[in-house]
């Protein structure tokens, strides 16, 4: 999952940003807030899951996206 989610980021970053499951989405990736939903939704759309307004606050890193899919994903 975790290989899955750095090439969707690879869409909304720099590339030559290294991505750990450590990295923060806003402070390391340099992503905006509307870069935040907008990835999201392209999460949404790849996993076909839901992702409800109220969690999308506290997904501020890699692994928390990553463990989010692995949890609500099929």
């Amino acid at each position: 999952m975790f290989e899955r989610t750095v090439e969707i980021l690879k869409d909304y970053i720099d590339s030559a940003e290294e991505v750990t499951m450590d990295s923060a989405l806003v402070d390391d990736l340099g992503l905006s807030s509307l870069d935040v939903i907008n990835l999201v939704a392209t999460f949404e759309d790849e996993f076909d899951i839901e992702v409800p307004d109220r969690v999308i606050p506290t997904l501020r890193t890699v692994g928390d996206i990553v463990n989010y899919l692995e949890e609500n994903a099929e």
